[in-house]
């Protein structure tokens, strides 16, 4: 697709903004590439929400720096004629790539809420949601896939028409289900107050949260319902801004567009992908998390070494009878409630998890007792 030539728009600002989208569009790649690195580093797991979301991200820049710099050295036209594959990688596939990114967000945050409030919810539809996520990715595909390809074929205008109508009702029509879906998510999320503990055990926060869904949810469903009026509305007929819409862009073939359209293009794609997508890659980029065993008055049982936490304990030595005394003095808090267990939380009625550290109860009895009573006596009041 070449630039028309006599356009209204100088061909220095053409060539500026060409290069600013380029540098754009390779330092997010760089900076997803380096989370991704960065993650191996901090050893987190290899298939995860954020080396899936950072991967699709990564992949997503690239194809945009490389539309990009076909741009710089002008040759999209021939691209297009010869290779409609490419065409479709080049211009169709981050779309895809986006709406992915869509279903695995919407999945992060339904399985945070689900873990809020009862684990044992998610494992009862966890495969339900796993499947759905991935159904829905695949026909957003297959539907774009199929339809760029009979719009590349020897198709008359009307059935081209209909085709491109067909695809805009399918794939915009997932795009705001899934952005109403990710928006009921933020108001449940907003509502729930131990979200926040759960959140912060994973290096970011409920507002944080609630940003980038919010931003997301409004940028991605925006843009589909552009995407439909574009369509809706006859470009080659009606005068006005769709006449340069994006859907116009990618499906046509055999015309030129001229510096206007390529400004307006650019601009569609700086709003309404690479802002949300920034949002997406600083929300899930690497993080080394901290080792407070007592983030937010709740000790997660899955950051830290039990071993480890027990001799940080300095109350590891007391008895129950010192124990007693101090939970008396500080406000009544009554006996730690664990027998033969290692490392676990003892459940307390009126004292914060910090104050109820976990023990390492005595497994033999009343003579491991009083040897361990005999080896540290008692401290006086």
């Amino acid at each position: 697709m070449a630039v028309a030539e006599g356009a209204a728009v100088p061909y220095a600002v053409e060539l500026g903004l060409t290069v600013l989208h380029t540098a754009l569009y390779a330092a997010l790649f760089l900076f997803a590439y380096l989370q991704l690195w960065l993650l191996l580093y901090y050893r987190e797991r290899r298939l995860s929400y954020h080396t899936l979301c950072l991967f699709l991200c990564l992949l997503w820049a690239a194809l945009r720096t490389t539309l990009f710099s076909f741009y710089l050295q002008n040759s999209l036209q021939a691209l297009r004629l010869q290779q409609p594959f490419a065409h479709w990688l080049l211009y169709c596939l981050p779309g895809c790539l986006l709406f992915s990114s869509l279903c695995l967000l919407n999945l992060y945050f339904a399985e945070v809420i689900f873990k809020v409030k009862c684990a044992a919810e998610f494992n009862k539809y966890k495969v339900l949601l796993y499947l759905g996520s991935i159904l829905t990715s695949l026909l957003f595909l297959v539907v774009n896939l199929t339809c760029a390809m009979l719009i590349h074929g020897e198709v008359p205008e009307k059935q081209l028409r209909w085709t491109v109508l067909a695809r805009a009702l399918v794939n915009d029509s997932l795009f705001i289900l899934c952005a109403i879906s990710l928006a009921c998510c933020m108001c449940k999320l907003g509502k729930m107050s131990s979200a926040n503990v759960y959140l912060e055990s994973k290096g970011t926060s409920v507002c944080q949260a609630i940003l980038v869904g919010s931003v997301v949810a409004l940028l991605y469903s925006s843009r589909a319902c552009y995407n439909l009026v574009a369509v809706a509305i006859s470009p080659d007929n009606v005068p006005g801004p769709f006449n340069y819409g994006w859907d116009n862009l990618s499906d046509k073939v055999h015309v030129e567009v001229s510096s206007e359209e390529y400004v307006v293009f650019g601009v569609v794609l700086f709003l309404w992908e690479l802002v949300p997508t920034t949002f997406v890659v600083l929300f899930f980029r690497a993080q080394r998390l901290s080792q407070n065993l007592t983030p937010a008055g709740m000790v997660n049982s899955h950051s830290y070494s039990s071993r480890a936490y027990f001799f940080d304990n300095p109350r590891r030595y007391d008895s129950d009878d010192d124990l007693s005394r101090l939970g008396a003095r500080e406000g009544g808090l009554a006996t730690p409630q664990c027998s033969g267990c290692y490392g676990s939380l003892a459940g307390t009625d009126g004292g914060s998890a910090a104050d109820s550290a976990p023990l390492l109860c005595a497994a033999g009895g009343s003579e491991s007792n009083q040897h361990h009573l005999s080896s540290h006596p008692a401290p006086q009041n």
